[in-house]
C-alpha cells in the first residue's frame, strides 16, 4: 500500500502542477488500486478456508495423485471375522464409508493381537498408504497398531518389517502413513500384544512393482 501511494506521488510530482479535477482522478485510480488489492486478499483468504476444508491432513497444499490405488486388486484376509458385514475385503472395495453399520468396515472378534492383510499378488515398492478409521464408535482401538510390509507368510504376514506405527486415528478420520518403498507383496495391520478389537474401514495402498512395469 505505501508502495502505491508513492507511487502515485510520483506520479503527480512528475506531471507538474494539476488541477483539482486530474487530482480527484488520481486519486480514484489509487482508490480502484485498493479494492483491487483487497478483492485479491479476500481470494486468497477463501482460497486457504477451502483448503483447509477439503484437505486437512496435507495443509498447506493437496497431495499430488499417488497413482491407482494397488490394494484395490488385492485379497484381503483377517485373523477373525466379527459378523457377515465385516469381512477383511470390505477394507479395500473403494468406499471410505466409516459407519460400520453401512457393511464396508473390516472388523475381527475381540481376541489377542487380531491382524488384517492383504496381498498385492506381487512385489511392490510402498510409497503410501492410507487409512480411515472407524467413525460411529470406538476409534481408539486402531491405535498402537503396527504397519507391516513383505514378502513373508510366516506367522500370517506378522513377522514382517515394520513401515509404522499407528499412534492416533480419529473416529472417522483418514490417516496417511510414509513407507518410502519398503518392498513387498503384503501389507500386515496388527494390533500386537493387545486383546481388542482391529478395525479398518479403508485401507489404500500406493506404490510401483518391482518389476518396473506397471499392473493396472
Amino acid at each position: 500500500m505505501l508502495l502505491l501511494i508513492l507511487w502515485s506521488r510520483e506520479e503527480v510530482l512528475s506531471s507538474g502542477p494539476l488541477s483539482f479535477t486530474a487530482t480527484q482522478g488520481i486519486a480514484a485510480a489509487v482508490y480502484r488500486r485498493m479494492e483491487f488489492l483487497h478483492l485479491a486478499a479476500l481470494l486468497w483468504i477463501l482460497n486457504v478456508a477451502a483448503a483447509q476444508y477439503y484437505y486437512p491432513s496435507y495443509w498447506p497444499y493437496p497431495p499430488p495423485p499417488p497413482g491407482p490405488n494397488l490394494a484395490l486388486r488385492g485379497r484381503a484376509t483377517q485373523s477373525s471375522v466379527y459378523t457377515g458385514i465385516s469381512t477383511a475385503i470390505n477394507a479395500i472395495d473403494g468406499n471410505p464409508d466409516s459407519n460400520f453399520n453401512h457393511g464396508s468396515c473390516a472388523i475381527t472378534n475381540y481376541e489377542l493381537s487380531p491382524w488384517w492383510r492383504v496381498d498385492l499378488l506381487a512385489p511392490h515398492k510402498i510409497s503410501q498408504i492410507i487409512i480411515t478409521n472407524r467413525g460411529d464408535c470406538c476409534g481408539s482401538r486402531l491405535n498402537g497398531a503396527s504397519i507391516l510390509i513383505g514378502n513373508s507368510l510366516q506367522n500370517n504376514g506378522n513377522n514382517n518389517p515394520s513401515c509404522t506405527q499407528i499412534t492416533s486415528i480419529g473416529n472417522g478420520a483418514t490417516q496417511t502413513f510414509q513407507c518410502n518403498g519398503m518392498v513387498g507383496r503384503y501389507l500386515n495391520i496388527i494390533l500386537p500384544g493387545q486383546w481388542n478389537y482391529l478395525q479398518l474401514c479403508e485401507v489404500r495402498v500406493y506404490g510401483i512393482p518391482t518389476s518396473g512395469k506397471p499392473c493396472y
